[in-house]
């Protein structure tokens, strides 16, 4: 196990769940603008975890809270109008609370301007 690895906390498949991540997260993203009141938040998170400076217990976190966000299958299903999301938020949100103090300003504005440039963009397309 990894020394900056939390006590307990097994990092062994973080790898495959980072790949998922990397595969389905703006999509899912696009899918959930405007029903998630985090998308801001989600995409800082995003850029944390895959900032090289970003401590291994950090990624870890922000990448299960982002993991269980794209996964099609959860507690409760994404496509219930009005309820859908409220397990990720709740999921996101105690992640984000854990290692906000590692989301950097630098991170923040990435998504700030990320969520800016798709108000002008008549693309459509979120993580270019």
């Amino acid at each position: 196990m990894d020394d900056d690895s939390p006590h307990g906390f097994d990092l062994g498949d973080l790898d495959a769940k980072e790949k998922m991540v990397r595969d389905g997260f703006w999509a899912k993203l696009r899918q959930a603008m405007g029903r998630i009141d985090f998308a801001r938040e989600a995409i800082a998170a995003w850029y944390c975890a895959t900032d090289p400076a970003t401590p291994m217990r950090v990624k870890a976190i922000l990448i299960g809270a982002l993991a269980y966000f794209i996964l099609p299958v959860d507690v409760i299903p994404d496509v219930i109008v009005g309820l859908g999301f409220t397990d990720d938020a709740a999921v996101f949100w105690a992640a984000w609370k854990a290692v906000s103090s590692h989301i950097e300003e630098r991170h923040r504005a990435r998504a700030a301007a990320m969520l800016d440039s798709e108000k002008t963009d008549d693309t459509g397309v979120i993580g270019k």
